[in-house]
Parts: structure tokens; sequence; C-alpha cells
């Protein structure tokens, strides 16, 4: 892949991370917030602050969640695998998510330090992933049944 179209998936996906940051249609807000949270990570001393943001999303994104199937009168947890574009959208809404429950501090920097946290793979972006995984885990003798999910 050449560097031109690996940047265009790269502003792809922060296009998409300010979108879904993005509250009442304000996007020039949504940009601020991102814009001021990569100079927040820059200042935590991370030199390439857009490698840390892709690397939190690829942290805390599920490979594989729990489907509920309803066959014959029971429903079944059945494990499947999850596509990139939600899984991209998993691990947005978890790292906004946990920023956003956070109180006492502006939002750039509640995502900055979130950011931060899941590309060192802790905190509960990353552990909402964890659970997603156990919970596949656990429920992994109904995954013959993936094919009766849509």
């Amino acid at each position: 892949m050449s560097k031109a179209n690996n940047a265009g998936i790269q502003s792809s996906n922060e296009e998409k991370l300010i979108n879904h940051l993005m509250k009442d249609g304000k996007k020039s807000v949504a940009k601020k917030i991102y814009e001021n949270a990569l100079k927040e990570i820059k200042l935590n001393g991370h030199m390439n602050p857009a490698v840390v943001v892709q690397s939190a999303i690829e942290n805390s994104s599920p490979n594989i969640m729990i489907k509920s199937k309803r066959i014959g009168g029971a429903v079944y947890q059945v494990p499947v695998e999850v596509k990139p574009a939600k899984r991209f959208f998993f691990a947005t809404k978890w790292i906004l998510d946990a920023a956003r429950s956070k109180s006492g501090k502006p939002m750039y920097k509640k995502l900055a330090e979130e950011l931060i946290a899941a590309y060192g793979n802790q905190w509960s972006a990353v552990k909402k992933k964890e659970e997603a995984h156990k919970m596949a885990e656990a429920n992994k003798a109904f995954a013959y049944m993936a094919k009766y999910v849509n």
C-alpha cells in the first residue's frame, strides 16, 4: 500500500472519529476537541499522536462478539466475528463513552487520557473488549449456530 493510500485511510478514520465525537451537529467543536487531544497526546511525550490514536483504536476493537439468536423457542448467545467497520465503531464508541463519563476536566484532556490508556492496553475501552471476548469464549459451544445469525 502506498503512503498516499495509507494517509487517505488514516484521514478517513479521523473523520469518522470526529463524526462520532460530534454532538448536536457541531463539527467545528468536535474538530477542535480532536485537535486539542492530539496536542495533549504530543505534550505527554508521544512524538506521533496519529499513531497513538490508531493503536488505541486497534487495541480496543473487538474481534468477536455475541449475538442473540432465537432458535426453537430458546435464545442462544452465538459468538460471531465482527466486521472491520463495526470494530472501528465499537472501539470509538467505547473510547468516547469512557471519556465522556469522566468529570472535572475539559473533553480534549479526557479524550487524550483515554486514547493514551487504550494505546497502553489499559482502562475501560480495553476492558469492554476483553469482556466481549470472554462472553464469546464462554458461549463458543454455540458457534455452530453462527450460520443462522444474519
